[in-house]
């Protein structure tokens, strides 16, 4: 089966890892009206095979992981109140499916992040990038709007402070000092990153499915505002997880000193 509907975003499934790829590198990766279309195909597929347990973002080329929207396409595409509307929705959808993904999701950064790139990082539950990376959203020098939820998303993991300043700034951003901001969780030579990344999502795959899920549904509910959470949702999926075949294996691996092998049941 056929997942992207594009040859410039590809989908590997690699174990427990599902691979996503913005394969635009002749752009640095800017992303199209398709490729965000694509991206949402994938991210479903992904969720939806139990053999995946975790996401990986990554972008073709080594320069850029995602240097923001195909510009390039804007005179088709977001030239009109309409054009523009459709496009946001799209980028919109791509977005809001990576949040909410049941699994965890993981950016790797190497070159570029800008724009439409910090956003679809954001979107992540974790960013670890090469120490060459260079972040930055320019909105302020194109004389775009920002919405409401874009900002909020980026003041939730670096606070208000470092917000006003990466878009007051518009300016691009060092690895470090994006580590310094929390804009990032890890920091990692350039060569290394790929192996330490695979590594990490590897660890991750190994432990129970349904608490890395319910650790995933919780700290969503609790970054909402306090009208708006559902905590009869949280204690569901805590419920879930005490109810669950992996934490009687849990318990048994424990006692009898083995890894445990969980299935997400």
């Amino acid at each position: 089966m056929t997942i992207s509907k594009t040859d410039k975003m590809i989908a590997e499934k690699d174990g427990a890892i599902g691979w996503i790829t913005f394969n635009n590198p002749e752009r640095r990766n800017a992303v199209s009206m398709a490729m965000w279309e694509a991206l949402t195909d994938i991210v479903r597929d992904y969720v939806q095979d139990s053999a995946i347990r975790v996401i990986v973002l990554k972008g073709a080329g080594g320069k850029a992981f995602v240097s923001g929207a195909d510009i390039s396409e804007f005179e088709e595409k977001r030239s009109s109140p309409e054009t523009t509307r459709i496009y946001n929705q799209a980028s919109g959808k791509a977005n809001d499916e990576l949040t909410r993904a049941g699994k965890p999701t993981i950016a790797m950064i190497r070159g570029y992040c800008i724009g439409g790139g910090v956003s679809v990082a954001l979107s992540c539950d974790m960013r670890i990038a090469a120490d060459d990376a260079k972040f930055g959203v320019p909105a302020a020098r194109l004389g775009l709007g920002y919405e409401a939820k874009g900002v909020r998303k980026l003041m939730n993991v670096v606070g208000p402070a470092f917000a006003k300043e990466i878009f007051f700034t518009a300016r691009q951003f060092t690895a470090q000092e994006a580590l310094a901001m929390g804009l990032i969780n890890r920091m990692v030579p350039e060569a290394q990153l790929e192996a330490y990344v695979r590594d990490y999502a590897d660890s991750i795959a190994a432990n129970a499915p349904l608490t890395v899920a319910s650790i995933k549904t919780i700290v969503a509910e609790l970054s909402k505002d306090e009208s708006a959470r559902d905590m009869a949702l949280c204690q569901q999926v805590v419920d879930r997880c005490f109810n669950s075949e992996d934490y009687v294996e849990g318990r048994t691996a424990f006692m009898a000193k083995r890894k445990p092998v969980f299935r997400g049941r």
